[in-house]
């Protein structure tokens, strides 16, 4: 059976401008994909399209996808990255701690997959691949409203599967878990050396093995993939 040649689809990253988004929008960009990034400042890498959107702004999400569509056509494949973090103990937490986390991440996530699903459905075909936390299902002290945003996209992607799964659309979570970025660097050494213990793999993951996990699940090989969660943790959390 021959697959169909993925090179030319059209990919959306938000939050494409940094850290594992960035890696994530670098590889497809190796892979052949037109891809496209979201940021609020700054830009995509090389060979990427990058346009404006806040994704707690749904009139932000509906002109990025505008002009996405109008310089690259309908889009194929979309990643859910873009997120943020408030952490805080549970009694110290603040009303717009936690609700400006679930609505940056989760109903970020909610109005982006909802705006990309309009083509995918006209298309009868879609690539939906949100980008959780070994938080999400692990748990972490200090970050109740970060684990509730992050554990809540496998419903999100779950229920996805429900609906759209007979229109050739597929709707995974990855689940990155320790992962050497701008945040983790500025963890002192110890609290690094702590967390490093906890870790099976005995090592921080690299950006570039999440975006090796996202570009697979874009692709042909994984179209009976749907509903899943991809943990990509060195087996802190094992996907639970």
């Amino acid at each position: 059976m021959v697959s169909i040649d993925s090179t030319g689809r059209v990919v959306l990253v938000t939050g494409g401008n940094r850290g594992i988004g960035r890696a994530i929008a670098e590889r497809f960009v190796q892979e052949g994909y037109r891809v496209a990034v979201t940021a609020r400042s700054g830009e995509g890498p090389e060979g990427t399209l990058t346009v404006r959107a806040d994704v707690t702004d749904s009139a932000a999400i509906d002109a990025a996808f505008t002009e996405v569509e109008r310089q690259l056509g309908p889009v194929e494949v979309v990643v859910a990255n873009a997120g943020i973090t408030k952490d805080t103990l549970l009694l110290r937490m603040s009303e717009d701690d936690f609700d400006s986390v679930v609505a940056t991440n989760l109903g970020g996530s909610f109005r982006v997959v909802k705006r990309a699903s309009k083509g995918m459905l006209k298309a009868r075909f879609g690539r939906v691949i949100l980008i959780s936390s070994v938080v999400g299902l692990y748990g972490s002290a200090g970050q109740v409203n970060y684990a509730s945003s992050k554990s809540a996209l496998v419903g999100f992607a779950r229920s996805l599967t429900r609906e759209l799964g007979a229109r050739n659309i597929t709707a995974n979570v990855v689940a990155p878990g320790f992962i050497e970025t701008d945040m983790t660097a500025e963890l002192d050494e110890s609290t690094q050396a702590e967390y490093r213990k906890a870790i099976p793999a005995g090592r921080y993951g690299s950006a570039a093995e999440v975006a090796a996990a996202v570009t697979w699940l874009a692709s042909d090989d994984s179209a009976y993939i749907s509903g899943a969660v991809i943990p990509v943790d060195g087996g802190l959390g094992m996907g639970h």
